[in-house]
Parts: C-alpha cells; structure tokens; sequence
C-alpha cells in the first residue's frame, strides 16, 4: 500500500492505494481526510426566472418589418407608433458584442408597431419594428 496527499478544490485528502501486479486481487482504495473539513455541500438550487412577456411579433397587412441583423440587447427606442420617419433615420439602438449598432428605416414611413421594449433582448430575425 502506498499512501498519497491529495488536494482537490482547497480540501486535502490522504489516499491509500494498492499496487496491482500481474494476477493479484483486486485494488482496494481507502480515502480519509486528516482535518474534519466537511464535505462541500451542493449549490442551492437557483430559482427560474419568469422571462418578462414578449410583446406582439406580428406585422400589419402591407407593412414593412424591420428585424434584427444580430443577437443583441435594446439599448433605447427612438420613435413612438404613429411616428413618421424618413429613410435613414434612427429607429431604435441595438448593443451587440459591446457595440451600439443603429438600426435605421429602410424608407420612408409611418411606424406601425414597434415589438420590442428597451432592455429586451432578442436574436437574429426578430420583428423589431415594422413601417407602413
């Protein structure tokens, strides 16, 4: 038998092993830790969050949508529905990968919906704002 020191996440054990020779029974392993550091208990169980409600993905008949290029977070939302906008101008802010991205109208219009909310995060393809 030979015994062993070892340390796994900052609690040290003494391990006893046996060595097996050609034929020899099986090994036998005899763990004990010489400070009575109790075992690590398990994480508590983290509580699921309810996603706040999604609002309406749908767009109105003859309206353009507007979807998201990237997975990012809504930064701040320039226009309100009922707005007109000109082509080119600054719809909403779009943060991916710790960048602000300016997600512009395609053409001129008036904002049908807007179907996202400041804070949401959304993924590649999402309705974010459609005009008419």
């Amino acid at each position: 038998m030979k015994k062993f020191l070892i340390k796994v996440n900052g609690n040290q054990y003494e391990v006893e092993v046996e060595e097996i020779r050609d034929g020899a029974s099986a090994p036998q392993v005899t763990l004990s830790t010489p400070s009575a550091a109790p075992a690590p208990s398990p994480a508590p169980a983290q509580e699921t969050k309810t996603a706040a409600p999604k609002k309406d993905s749908t767009v109105p008949a003859g309206a353009t949508a507007i979807k998201a290029p990237m997975p990012g977070t809504i930064l701040d939302i320039r226009v309100n529905q009922g707005d007109t906008v000109k082509k080119g101008q600054v719809l909403l802010i779009l943060e991916a990968m710790k960048m602000e991205n300016e997600i512009v109208a395609p053409n001129d219009g008036t904002v049908a919906s807007i179907n996202v909310s400041k804070g949401a995060s959304v993924n590649v393809g999402e309705v974010l704002v459609s005009l008419k």
